[in-house]
């Protein structure tokens, strides 16, 4: 694709990135199905991305697309990441966190000159949560440890502007602001494997999420913290979570709130090893996800579309804890989507459950042929998470004499520190 061509050049400029999307998915080949399963949007959302000129985006979706086509983020108003992947092997390592901060207000830049001028305070929570946006960007790309300290920082600074708001109605909505802010420094927790500070943080974003007084987000935070307790293999306490979280979604739940903590509950039920349990929640999940409007934005605090796709995801997973190879193998396909997303650590764990079922299988060089890719990209981002889920892996094979491949990936997986 040549990137320096006048359409595209044209069409950047007068802010048509819609445009620059269709150029480029055009020139290679993809259809706007494809590029819709690979964003997790539909056939028609992309058509109406494309079409929607020098209007406002989703920049989420937007960048999505533009990782799936190796769009140039410039060349569709998105912040360069370029110096982020660099600063991974090189010098430049040391200006990370420098870095990190331009990105950040770069991102923020245009939604800052959108926020109306109504109050200070509604200000104060559009520029904070247009940060937390910005980081939550870059966790596809960027090492969490290097993500970690800045987003910490950003979090305290939410914490305060919060404490010094001068009536409830202030404190409410910066409190929702925080909640967003303290759940995402534990996702970033968890993914370095530091469990106790995940869930101290996951905890700071459910009270901070009471405080709102937003029902929606209550129920968000506690399904966060609910996935997090079924990863952990704390099933009872997953359930527990799960059960209060419903209270809250209440009986006129938006689909996806319904369908994505569906899903959350079949990891849970897996945990525990209840596959008819976790079969039940899973086809609740594609039924609410049948009722979900393809026209619609999801609603707040959900910021990603859900799909048949991520349903099928999730199935996989309880089918590699459940030691059931089959849902592995019928969700496979149907799970191509979040299997080739542009969320490398994503993929890498859904890569070492397809490796957890080969090998119940017995389909020895497959699953470590997948787990020594997975672990790569544990290595390459530095995630805990992602190491630690593959030595898991490897110690459900025992074999007095293992395979080369077997002693390839414990040469690589032995030494490991980070």
């Amino acid at each position: 694709m040549n990137w320096s061509a006048q359409a595209i050049w044209d069409a950047s400029r007068r802010g048509d990135f819609g445009r620059v999307v269709s150029l480029a998915r055009r020139a290679t080949g993809v259809s706007q199905r494809q590029l819709g399963d690979a964003c997790g949007i539909s056939q028609s959302a992309v058509s109406r991305l494309e079409g929607r000129g020098a209007a406002s985006y989703d920049m989420t979706i937007l960048a999505r697309a533009a990782t799936h086509l190796h769009i140039p983020p410039r060349l569709v108003g998105l912040a360069d990441h370029a110096a982020a992947q660099a600063a991974e092997n090189g010098p430049l390592d040391v200006d990370r966190r420098n870095f990190l901060a331009g990105t950040a207000a770069i991102a923020a830049a245009p939604a800052l000159t959108a926020l109306r001028p109504h109050s200070v305070d509604a200000d104060q929570a559009a520029i904070l949560r247009t940060a937390t946006t910005a980081f939550r960007r870059l966790d596809g790309t960027t090492p969490s440890r290097h993500l970690s300290e800045p987003v910490l920082a950003h979090l305290r600074l939410s914490q305060t502007i919060t404490s010094e708001a001068e009536n409830p109605e202030q404190r409410a909505r910066l409190a929702a602001v925080g909640s967003e802010a303290a759940s995402l420094a534990g996702w970033l927790a968890w993914d370095m494997n530091d469990i106790g500070s995940a869930r101290t943080w996951y905890g700071a974003a459910i009270k901070a999420a009471r405080t709102s007084g937003d029902r929606l987000l209550l129920a968000y935070q506690l399904g966060s913290l609910a996935g997090f307790e079924a990863d952990a293999g704390n099933a009872a306490q997953a359930l527990s979570l799960i059960h209060r979280a419903r209270r809250h979604l209440g009986a006129d739940a938006p689909a996806i709130g319904s369908a994505w903590l569906s899903t959350v509950e079949a990891q849970a039920h897996a945990a525990s090893g209840n596959a008819t349990a976790a079969d039940t929640s899973l086809l609740q999940a594609a039924r609410s996800t049948d009722a979900l409007q393809d026209e619609q934005p999801p609603p707040w605090p959900w910021v990603f579309t859900f799909t048949h796709s991520k349903v099928a995801a999730a199935r996989l997973t309880c089918g590699a804890r459940l030691g059931l190879p089959k849902w592995v193998a019928d969700s496979q396909d149907a799970a191509a989507a979040a299997l080739t997303s542009s969320h490398e650590k994503q993929r890498a764990l859904l890569k070492l459950d397809l490796a957890a079922a080969h090998l119940t299988s017995g389909r020895l060089d497959g699953a470590f042929a997948l787990a020594t890719r997975a672990l790569e990209t544990g290595l390459r981002y530095r995630s805990g998470r992602i190491v630690e889920r593959a030595r898991g892996l490897r110690r459900t094979y025992a074999s007095p004499t293992p395979p080369k491949i077997v002693r390839d990936f414990d040469d690589r997986l032995h030494g490991v520190y980070l």
